[in-house]
Formats: structure tokens, C-alpha cells, sequence
């Protein structure tokens, strides 16, 4: 009797969670093919430098194995410390922790219901790296398999399998499941959870810069909150993370994310797809005034690289539930999306590449029953962590969202 193929499992979206499950699936010898819309890894900006948690190292880990992992460290910035270190930016002196968010007493009783911001997560370190550097990592083994310029915005299932659906109406061979990791914007997420999974627009905006690090030498190493509670629109904060030995290297750069409270960045014509002058000229003009310590974050930044974004969450109670479909499911923040407060959302997305890998790993592939289960213990973590960045990003920048806020 021939022995059949084994269909392969069929993934929208290359970003971080696509990639590290797609790196579970290549270690196990599952087969699968990923779609990605856009035309390459370069295709746009890749964002800002992300923290890593005991729990998204732990992930990271176990998916990779103990050789890979090791690449990866090697390629992590460590930043001692343990905590952050505000500074006003006008005085570019430090301030208490009580006066950084505005308002004491609110900002207390919010903070007062969260649990304390861990940020050293491994040898008493602060453990980073940037979002490019971490998707380039990903990807490495996987590129035989992705299918560039490849836009998912539907799925038909079979009676045996599923397909994905392009924009254009073609559609993918047969695969055995299809996972949605396509981000906030997931077609998938809104056929499979019939509307359920919505990503909620804060009305809070950002903008992601990066500068010579020698430009980052007045405030030296460090988890930097910058504060801003002069702007009559609102208050503006910066966070970067300063690592040491590089600080005389104008060839490397380190990152910086802006956010405001809502209505304080807009983007030209409310386009957050803009890159470059734009962008760093907003970041410049908003940070005028600034202290001559810091000013050289914004004036010395490529602008090129400078990105706005749009600061979304999932809905605050946590991770909904909708009717299983045992060959669709969805990860990362198809599944969850979270604001930036606390650092949350990118090690709840590589959680779920580690526990979907597991399971399809213990099953040898797809059965019955296997999402059902991701989703039930993903809904757990992944719950409380949208909890806690909605109720930071609350205290820190001010957003209030409820069901009736506009969506994305």
C-alpha cells in the first residue's frame, strides 16, 4: 500500500509567532508553508527593540533547543539593572516614581491592582533584542517553505483538510491545519472567532526611532522612561534600553519608542503605514524642548528608520471565546493584541508558537482535539497578560477602551 504524504501545515503571516512555530515544525520534521503579504523581510520597518521575559526566554528555548538558543543569547543585548530609571526631560534630572505618570493618586490606584514590572528576566539582566534581528533569526531554515506576496483573507475547509484564500481568489494547496498569524489586521481571526476576536484602536499613537548609540552617551546604560508633562495635548513618553558596550560605536545603533497620550502624534492624513522624514520630523518637533542630554536621541536619529504606529488592544477582560474548528486556530496578536505597556506582547506570542509546537510535535501533526486544547490553556496566560497591558497602558498613557470603542 503507498504510503501518503503528509499534508503540510499551513501558516498566514511571517512575523515572530509564525516564525518560531515554523521553527518548531522544522525541528520535528512536520511539514509546512507559510504566506506572507508582503514581498520580502525588508519590505518595512521592522519596529523597535523588544524585552524578553523569563517566560518568552523559557519559550524560546525549548523551541530552538540548547545549540540555537545559544546563537540567540549571543545575539541579545543584557542590560544590568532591574528596574526603571525616569527623567524629566526638561530638567533631564530623575524623578520619583510617584510623579512620573501625572496624576499620583490615580496613577497609584491603578498601579496599585497590577502586579510590579519585572524587567530582569535572566543573571540579573535585562535581556533585548530588536524585532528585525529577531524575525531574521526566525526565519533562518525556513525560507525554502514562505510563499512572499502571498495576502491570506479567508480559509475554505475540505473533507480532509483546509485552504487558505488569497486576495486575488486563488487559493493554496491542502494542508492539513492552518494557523493565523497574521497580526491585528487577521482575516483569519475574524472568520474563525465569527467576529468575536476584535482588536480595539486605543487612540493613542506612537513613533519607533533609532539613533548612533553614541548619541544615547548622556544617559548612559539603563531602562530609560522619558516623561513629558509639559505638552498642553498630552503627555509624551520615550522608553529605550541602553546596553553596555557600544556606547563608542557610531556604526551601531539603539532604538527608542515614543507614545502619547491620544491626540498628542498624528500621523499625516492618519496614514500609520508612513515611514521616514515624516515621522522623524514629528518626533523632532515634539521633542523641541528637551534636555540637551537627551536631545541627541531625535537629533542624530536615521530617519529613514523612524516608523509610526498605532497602539491597539484586544478586549481588556481577555481572550474571548468562540466556537472550536479543529483545523483553524490563531497565535500571537491574531489571537491577543497588547498595548507596549510592560513589554508584554511579544512573549505571549512566542508562548503560543511554543505550546502549539508541543502539541503538534507529541501528535506527529494534526488531530482532533489538538486546538481545542492550545486555545483552552493559551486562553489562560494570554488572558491575564491583556489584562495587564491594558491596565498599564491605562495608568501610563492614559487610554480608556470599553466594547463600544471603535475597532481596527
Amino acid at each position: 500500500m503507498p504510503i501518503v504524504a503528509q499534508k503540510p501545515i499551513l501558516i498566514s503571516g511571517a512575523g515572530l509567532s509564525s516564525l518560531l512555530l515554523a521553527r518548531s515544525l522544522l525541528r520535528t520534521s512536520i511539514p509546512f508553508l507559510i504566506f506572507e503579504r508582503d514581498s520580502s523581510i525588508s519590505f518595512r520597518a521592522q519596529g523597535y527593540r523588544l524585552r524578553l521575559s523569563s517566560e518568552g526566554l523559557d519559550a524560546i528555548e525549548s523551541v530552538l533547543g540548547p545549540d540555537e538558543f545559544q546563537k540567540f543569547w549571543d545575539k541579545c543585548g543584557k542590560t544590568g539593572g532591574s528596574g526603571f530609571a525616569a527623567i524629566d526631560v526638561i530638567t533631564g534630572s530623575k524623578i520619583s516614581a510617584t510623579a512620573k505618570d501625572g496624576d499620583p493618586d490615580k496613577a497609584g490606584n491603578e498601579r496599585s491592582q497590577l502586579p510590579p514590572e519585572t524587567l530582569a528576566s535572566r543573571d540579573g539582566k535585562i535581556v533585548g533584542i530588536s524585532r528585525g534581528d529577531m524575525r531574521k533569526f526566525f526565519l533562518s531554515g525556513c525560507q525554502p517553505f514562505i510563499h512572499w506576496s502571498h495576502h491570506v483573507t479567508s480559509y475554505e475547509l475540505t473533507s480532509s483538510g483546509v485552504c487558505a484564500v488569497f486576495a486575488d481568489g486563488s487559493k493554496s494547496a491542502e494542508g492539513e491545519m492552518l494557523i493565523g498569524g497574521d497580526g491585528i489586521y487577521s482575516k483569519i481571526a475574524t472568520q474563525l472567532s465569527q467576529g468575536k476576536l476584535k482588536v480595539y484602536d486605543t487612540g493613542a499613537r506612537g513613533i519607533h526611532g533609532q539613533a548612533p548609540t553614541t548619541a544615547f552617551k548622556g544617559l548612559g546604560e539603563g531602562v530609560w522612561r522619558l516623561t513629558d508633562n509639559s505638552n498642553p495635548n498630552g503627555k509624551i513618553f520615550v522608553i529605550t534600553n541602553i546596553r553596555p558596550g557600544d556606547m563608542d560605536d557610531p556604526n551601531v545603533q539603539f532604538g527608542w519608542t515614543m507614545g502619547a497620550q491620544p491626540g498628542v502624534i498624528k500621523a499625516p492624513n492618519d496614514d500609520h503605514s508612513l515611514i521616514g522624514i515624516p515621522a522623524a520630523e514629528i518626533a523632532k518637533a515634539l521633542t523641541a524642548s528637551w534636555h540637551p542630554r537627551l536631545k541627541p536621541l531625535f537629533e542624530e536619529m536615521t530617519e529613514s528608520e523612524a516608523a509610526f504606529w498605532k497602539i491597539t488592544c484586544s478586549t481588556p477582560s481577555g481572550v474571548p471565546e468562540w466556537r472550536n474548528e479543529p483545523r483553524v486556530t490563531v497565535i500571537g496578536d491574531a489571537a491577543h493584541s497588547m498595548t507596549p505597556a510592560g513589554g508584554i506582547g511579544a512573549n505571549t506570542a512566542v508562548r503560543d508558537s511554543a505550546l502549539l509546537g508541543r502539541l503538534l510535535a507529541e501528535a506527529g501533526g494534526y488531530k482532533i482535539g489538538l486546538t481545542a486544547t492550545y486555545e483552552r490553556e493559551m486562553r489562560v496566560y494570554a488572558g491575564e497578560a491583556v489584562k495587564t497591558s491594558y491596565g498599564l497602558a491605562k495608568a501610563q498613557f492614559g487610554v480608556d477602551i470599553d466594547e463600544n470603542s471603535e475597532t481596527v
